[in-house]
Parts: C-alpha cells; sequence; structure tokens
C-alpha cells in the first residue's frame, strides 16, 4: 500500500499539481499584501481616511458596550461584528488573481493554438486521375497526362 501511494505521489500529475498549489498560495498572499498595503489606503485616503480592514457593523454588544475604535477592540469585547471592509478587501484580491488567471490561460490558449497551426498538415494541393492513377491538380477538370473528364 505504500509502495502504491510513493506511486501515485510521485506521478508527473500529482507533483505538477502540488507545486501549482504551493505556487498559487505564494501568489495569493503577495495580492493579499498588495490588496492591503499598496492598493486599498490610497482609496481609503480618497474617501476620508477610511481603513476598509476597520469597517464593520456591531450586530450584538459585547461585555463591554461600544462604540468600538476597531475590529479587534470589538472582538475583544465579545461583540459580534459584520466585517464589511474585510469583505472588500477579500473581493478586490479574488478579483486580481482571477484576472491573472485569465491573462495566464489566455496567453496558454494562444500558445496552443499557435502549435496546432505550425503543427496541422499543409492542404492537399494534387489528387490522383482515377483512369491514369497519375497526380494532377486537385482544381484540374481535365487530366494532363491521359486527358480524361474528371
Amino acid at each position: 500500500m505504500l509502495k502504491e501511494f510513493k506511486d501515485f505521489a510521485m506521478r508527473g500529475n500529482v507533483v505538477d499539481m502540488a507545486v501549482g498549489i504551493i505556487i498559487g498560495a505564494a501568489f495569493g498572499t503577495i495580492v493579499n499584501s498588495m490588496v492591503n498595503d499598496i492598493i486599498m489606503p490610497p482609496i481609503g485616503l480618497l474617501l476620508g481616511n477610511v481603513d476598509f480592514s476597520n469597517l464593520f457593523c456591531v450586530l450584538k454588544e459585547g461585555a463591554s458596550a461600544g462604540p468600538y475604535a476597531s475590529v479587534a477592540a470589538a472582538k475583544a469585547a465579545g461583540a459580534v461584528t459584520w466585517n464589511y471592509g474585510a469583505f472588500v478587501n477579500t473581493l478586490i484580491s479574488f478579483v486580481i488573481v482571477a484576472f491573472a488567471v485569465f491573462i495566464l490561460i489566455r496567453s496558454l490558449n494562444k500558445l496552443q493554438k499557435q502549435k496546432e497551426v505550425a503543427a496541422a498538415p499543409a492542404a492537399q494541393m494534387d489528387k490522383d486521375c482515377p483512369y491514369c492513377q497519375s497526380k494532377i491538380p486537385i482544381k484540374a477538370t481535365r487530366c494532363a497526362h491521359c486527358t480524361s473528364q474528371l
């Protein structure tokens, strides 16, 4: 059983998938950092010093009554919050990752089409005469060798 698992795990597809998952996780971390640290601060500044990661609604007060300065303060007080700012950050991260995957797949499809066009056989330029079996042009209406009507 251990040998079967080793054979399964070392197949090319499984190893490629594992590498893809690891690279995808690292890419997701980079995108999250870009959204939280690069994109959202200027947008928040334009909207009047809004920190999207701290946008929330209190659904139920905690042990100490609000208002709470941040999501962390609300959580520490035991309040139930609806963190829509964190959702906006996550949504923007998803859109960026989805767009990057779309661009990647689109470029791979273009490369695949180019390979298929290059590998496609050339169109047939001649045919055999049914009477004398000589090669004649595909558009010929009369054989040049035996003069048969085609």
